[in-house]
């Protein structure tokens, strides 16, 4: 049991045709563990980009700085995820990255893409012993008002240059909202350190119940054999299964209390307590968002 601020933040940003910028500032549990191998000036970062459109007629811009993850369809504002709780997946992926970015959308602004040059995965610093760039490109497509489809991908290092350790990381994700009650979320990540290789779907439904309350439901597996990211005592590596169900209500258009029931089962045994195999958590919040 505990009672803690996740992620309270204070953010800026400023736009005309030319120019772009974001500053956002914090402190909470997201920061400690997500920044905790960063110098400690820039541990309450939580974004510092600067943007320059490079052309009159077509929508196309130069970002640099701290930015968002290009990865994924979860991040770290609670009010902006389906789920209260954020997946296995996106816990071991990038939730931010630091570099350039070169990105470009259509008259239609249904097709998005961009190229990346960063620091590294999951880094505002390069990570000691690491002089190679690392790169990422995605492009996002909205064939429908109520489809989207999206790959994404990281090419690069987070390991010192000696141990020569490529990293490919791979994210595929569509969201399919065929009406304003209902929606579906698909996602499937690959990721390989060499030859080692890690993988992880995932679905989430959603479905609106009042005019101010939803429902959610998550299914995840993540399978990390060979322990690239999470290590553990069994010799068959890390395969874990989750179910969690999500309900939220509204209550005002800035202010929201959601509670979500979560278990993680595994028949390797990975948990403490009286069933190793099982891990039941049950999680409530209230967010506000200005």
């Amino acid at each position: 049991y505990e009672v803690a601020v996740n992620l309270a933040m204070l953010k800026a940003n400023y736009e005309n045709s030319k120019i772009r910028s974001n500053l956002g500032v914090m402190l909470g549990d997201y920061q400690r563990y997500n920044l905790a191998a960063e110098p400690s000036l820039l541990k309450g970062i939580y974004e510092a980009n600067i943007g320059i459109k490079l052309a009159k007629k077509n929508n196309i811009w130069l970002d640099a700085g701290v930015m968002s993850s290009h990865i994924g369809f979860e991040s770290a504002v609670s009010q902006d995820c389906w789920t209260l709780t954020r997946s296995i997946l996106a816990e071991n992926s990038p939730y931010f990255e630091t570099g350039v970015k070169l990105s470009a959308s259509n008259k239609t602004g249904n097709l998005n893409v961009a190229l990346l040059l960063l620091n590294g995965w999951q880094r505002i610093k390069r990570a000691d012993g690491v002089q190679k760039i690392s790169f990422g490109a995605q492009v996002n497509y909205k064939p429908s008002s109520t489809l989207t489809l999206n790959y994404s991908n990281f090419v690069g290092f987070d390991q010192p240059d000696s141990a020569n350790v490529l990293r490919s990381y791979h994210n595929f994700y569509a969201i399919y909202e065929p009406n304003e009650h209902t929606g579906v979320i698909f996602g499937f990540d690959l990721g390989m350190d060499n030859r080692k290789v890690w993988y992880s779907p995932v679905a989430i439904l959603r479905k609106k119940v009042t005019k101010k309350s939803n429902v959610a439901l998550r299914c995840e597996f993540f399978s990390d054999t060979e322990e690239v990211l999470i290590a553990t005592s069994s010799i068959e590596g890390f395969q874990v299964s989750g179910a969690s169900l999500n309900y939220d209500f509204v209550i005002s258009s800035k202010c929201m209390f959601r509670i979500e029931g979560k278990n993680y089962f595994s028949r390797y045994g990975y948990f403490r307590g009286k069933n190793p195999k099982n891990n039941i958590s049950f999680t409530a919040s209230l967010s506000l968002k200005l």
